[in-house]
C-alpha cells in the first residue's frame, strides 16, 4: 500500500476508536506510519481525510446490505418486491451489532455544534450518494443509471427509514424493528392507499 491508503486505514481505525472529534491528524500519522505532511498532499485536510475514511467505513458495511448478500450474490428476490424489501432490511439488521461503532460515528456529528463544520459538510455532500446506492439496492437499477428524482424521493424514503432503524438499534436493540415488522407494516400502507 501507499501512502493515501496507509493514510486511509489509519484514519479509519482511529474514527472506530477515537471518533470525529477525538482524532487528531498526529493519531492518525501514528497509525497509518506515515507523516503529517502526506495528509495535506492526497487528501487536502484532516476533515476531508476523516470523511473519506467514514464513507469508506460505510460503503464496506453498506455492500452487507445487497440483496444476495452471503448468498454468494445471487438472489431469487425480484427487484421492487416486499421480497426484496425484506431482504435488504434484514441484511441491514444483520450488520447493525458489527457495525455499531460506524453507526456511533454519524450520531457524534449530531452533537457537535459548529465544531465539526468542515466534516458535516463534506458528509452531507456524500449523502446524495449513500441515496443513489441504497435506491440500487431495491430497484435493482444501477446507481449511475438513476435519474435525480428517484434518488431525491426514494433515495430520501430510504435513507429516512435506515436512520430510524438505527436510532431504535442504537437505543434498544431487544425492542428495534425487525425486517418481517417493516416490510407488514409498508403492505398494510401500500393497501390502506390503494383504498383510497
Amino acid at each position: 500500500m501507499g501512502h493515501r491508503e496507509d493514510l486511509l486505514e489509519g484514519a479509519k481505525r482511529c474514527l472506530l476508536e477515537k471518533g470525529f472529534a477525538r482524532t487528531t491528524a498526529r493519531d492518525i500519522v501514528r497509525e497509518s506510519g506515515t507523516n503529517l505532511a502526506s495528509i495535506g498532499y492526497h487528501y487536502g485536510s484532516k476533515d476531508a481525510l476523516l470523511v473519506q475514511a467514514y464513507v469508506s467505513l460505510v460503503e464496506e458495511m453498506g455492500d452487507r446490505f445487497e440483496p444476495g448478500w452471503g448468498a454468494g450474490g445471487a438472489t431469487a428476490t425480484p427487484p421492487e418486491s416486499l421480497e426484496r424489501f425484506r431482504e435488504v432490511w434484514a441484511n441491514v439488521l444483520r450488520t447493525l451489532p458489527e457495525s455499531r461503532a460506524i453507526w456511533l460515528l454519524s450520531y457524534e456529528l449530531l452533537f457537535q455544534d459548529d465544531r465539526l463544520g468542515d466534516v458535516r459538510r463534506l458528509l452531507a455532500e456524500a449523502q446524495e450518494q449513500g441515496r443513489a446506492g441504497i435506491v440500487s439496492m431495491f430497484n435493482g437499477v444501477p446507481e449511475e443509471q438513476l435519474d435525480k428524482e428517484t434518488i431525491d424521493t426514494e433515495g430520501r424514503f430510504y435513507q429516512t427509514l435506515l436512520q430510524g432503524l438505527v436510532v431504535q438499534f442504537l437505543f434498544d436493540p431487544d425492542s428495534a424493528t425487525d425486517a418481517d415488522q417493516l416490510t407488514e407494516g409498508l403492505r398494510r400502507v401500500i393497501a390502506g392507499a390503494a383504498k383510497s
